[in-house]
């Protein structure tokens, strides 16, 4: 088969989990003998010329495509929400490699700065099309259904009038920002309303309102245009529900990751306890609230050992080394190869996954089941699907220093627990089962 595939980014220069999954599905396709191909967003430094946002280039062998996406105006649209979800440029050259490439099947890993226009365009070139939905990009535009604040979001209202409060929030700094803050969301809904319907009077960014009052219904009537959604998680498939997405196109499936590489023997917990985090260094990820339990414990205890890139989000990062200070016992340990990450794993005696968004069970979870190594994780579905308390791992509330220190402590004072842990650990699906699912899939319509 000729397959083509979509992710918001990818590598050489992005390589967090949804893009490991991305290749590691191409990667086994291709070894399968399918031609396999991947469009994937880029996120451009600076505004370009319409011409020039599309190039190609080869990575280990894969043709990738790129669009490089920025928030100003491009092509016909002037909207930066619209362009976010409905981007007219990045549909129309999607049509073209449709066109060129002309695959049997397409499927959407993320849809982030490329829009779901993509998938009106597939349907209308009459190729099946699929869906992982690997976050919630397609329900919130923030991608992980959190508000300004950090506090979680339960999603769009009525009219999307927290969306638009959000939005403002973001890109407003002075009293205008302050303001929506403490606008009633039944208020904002209602003024989007009338935005939408055209009785409101011409104001001042109200082709954004607009725009934001669109997105929901626009996304969801495209992800129902799609053969079959794969959802990995029930939590996932439930906002999809709830938002409109019609049940039958949905098949719940969890990812799956490569596990030949993998240990299945741990050694004991050593003396200090070996403690890793290993993730994208930004606040949704919860680094922070790690390092700020990690120094409650008593000194020698324990170790931490952080591994991500320092310049994805350097102000993030710069602030999760001031908070370290001079501990000697917390090191940052840069990013690794995902092929070494069986050796990294096995360097650890339990990795901490401290998120503060719903998740959508991260790979490197499925990668400690598979090494057996246990998992210390925020209290959320998603991680909670896999992780259970005091069984394969230990659970914690989101965002509570003290309880997730109350779990550490723990760990190091009951050593057999660790080796409890470790014996139950749930032992993941190959990336090969996994392909085999999709295909079956594929096959089934």
């Amino acid at each position: 088969m000729k397959i083509l595939l979509t992710v918001h980014q990818f590598f050489p220069q992005f390589a967090a989990g949804t893009e490991i999954l991305t290749y590691s599905v191409a990667r086994e396709l291709l070894k399968r003998g399918h031609e396999v191909r991947v469009l994937t967003g880029y996120p451009a430094p600076h505004a370009l010329n319409d011409a020039n946002r599309c190039d190609e280039y080869y990575f280990e062998g894969l043709h990738v495509y790129r669009f490089h996406h920025t928030y100003t105006p491009m092509g016909n649209q002037t909207s930066l929400l619209e362009i976010d979800y409905d981007n007219h440029l990045a549909a129309q050259y999607f049509r073209q490699i449709l066109d060129s490439f002309n695959p049997d099947v397409v499927h959407f890993f993320n849809l982030h700065r490329l829009g779901t226009g993509l998938i009106e365009q597939a349907v209308e070139a009459g190729i099946p099309a699929f869906m992982t939905p690997t976050d919630f990009w397609t329900i919130c535009s923030t991608a992980q259904l959190l508000l300004c604040d950090g506090q979680l979001c339960s999603g769009p209202s009525r009219y999307s009038g927290n969306c638009v409060k959000h939005f403002v929030q973001n890109t407003r700094k002075g009293l205008l920002g302050k303001i929506a803050r403490y606008l009633p969301t039944p208020l904002v809904d209602f003024l989007v309303y009338l935005t939408q319907i055209g009785v409101m009077p011409a104001y001042p960014h109200r082709i954004e309102v607009k725009a934001a009052g669109n997105r929901l219904g626009v996304n969801m009537a495209r992800l129902n245009q799609l053969n079959r959604i794969v959802s990995p998680t029930a939590l996932m498939t439930e906002r999809l529900v709830k938002y409109g997405v019609l049940p039958e196109r949905i098949l719940q499936s969890a990812f799956g990751i490569d596990v030949t590489a993998t240990n299945t023997l741990r050694s004991s917990p050593r003396q200090p306890l070996r403690i890793g985090f290993i993730g994208t260094l930004a606040t949704h990820k919860g680094c922070h609230v790690l390092i700020e339990a990690f120094k409650t414990l008593a000194s020698g205890r324990a170790i931490l050992k952080i591994y991500g890139s320092p310049t994805d989000f350097p102000d993030y990062a710069n602030g999760l080394k001031q908070l370290a200070g001079n501990d000697n016992a917390i090191e940052f340990c840069g990013t690794f190869p995902n092929a070494n990450i069986a050796d990294v794993l096995a360097d650890l005696d339990v990795l901490v996954v401290p998120s503060l968004w719903y998740e959508n069970t991260p790979l490197v979870v499925y990668s400690a089941q598979a090494a057996r190594c246990p998992v210390v994780a925020s209290n959320f579905a998603g991680l909670s699907d896999v992780i259970r308390h005091e069984d394969n791992g230990l659970l914690f509330k989101a965002g509570d220093v003290m309880a997730l220190s109350e779990q550490l402590f723990r760990l190091i004072n009951e050593p057999h627990l660790i080796e409890h842990l470790s014996t139950q650990a749930q032992q993941p699906k190959s990336t090969s089962t996994y392909v085999d699912e999709l295909i079956g899939v594929w096959q089934s319509v």
